[in-house]
């Protein structure tokens, strides 16, 4: 199993994931676009993990290499590779299909649940979801879901939290792979984002709750365990 991801800023990294990574028998590579890595040959790769990061998926004067990963990622897709997407990652496999992204009604920044879709139950690789989960969020843009794809879950500040497409590729517009250092980070490096809001919690709310962290890394595993099964 060869693991490649896409890393848009230092302080959103694999967090968990690499733990699991590491537990298994897989070789890892990455694009880190913030030190101007190139893309690898679809050959290269069995697997693809996009991970998160603070800029729009559309901000292409600032970021240019975004034109070049919404192709890269649905060459992927189409080659049949197995990718996982998160925040940003599900946002721009959104795009590369075809649906419409854009700002949500609110941002959504701290510890919210999420409901299990009941179209969710026709993938296996739902299974990892329990029908509602404090999971940690940090959006404030949103997606339509793809033509084809299954929604996976939503909250009350988004509906469309996830979606799973052709039982090989799933977006994730939450976190569950962040661990506590991981929302330091995101605190020191985009802590001016919050502020007043319905979906917007206070720094001491995103950082309090061990155990909310051990359920989402959790099921993190878990979904890397049963993309490991389809593959």
């Amino acid at each position: 199993m060869r693991i490649h991801y896409l890393q848009h800023v230092p302080f959103e990294d694999l967090g968990c994931i690499a733990s699991w990574i590491e537990s298994q028998p897989a070789s890892v590579s990455s694009t880190c676009f913030f030190n101007g890595d190139a893309l690898p040959p679809l050959e290269a790769f069995d697997w693809l993990i996009i991970m998160g990061g603070p800029m729009n998926i559309y901000a292409h004067t600032a970021h240019p290499w975004l034109i070049d990963e919404r192709f890269f990622i649905r060459r992927a897709i189409e080659a049949g590779k197995t990718v996982l997407g998160i925040c940003l990652g599900a946002q721009l496999i959104a795009d590369a299909l075809g649906a419409s992204v854009y700002p949500n009604a609110h941002k959504e920044i701290g510890w919210f649940p999420i409901q299990k879709d009941s179209a969710a139950a026709a993938s296996k690789l739902a299974a990892f979801l329990p029908d509602r989960l404090d999971v940690f969020h940090w959006h404030g843009d949103t997606f339509d879901l793809p033509t084809g794809a299954i929604r996976l879950a939503r909250s009350e500040g988004c509906q469309n939290q996830g979606f799973i497409y052709m039982q090989h590729v799933v977006g994730l517009q939450f976190h569950i792979e962040t661990t506590p250092q991981g929302v330091k980070k995101l605190i020191t490096n985009c802590g001016n984002e919050l502020g007043p809001g319905p979906f917007i919690q206070y720094e001491d709310q995103l950082i309090a709750g061990s155990d909310r962290f051990k359920s989402i890394n959790s099921a993190a595993h878990r979904l890397m365990d049963l993309l490991a099964e389809n593959f």
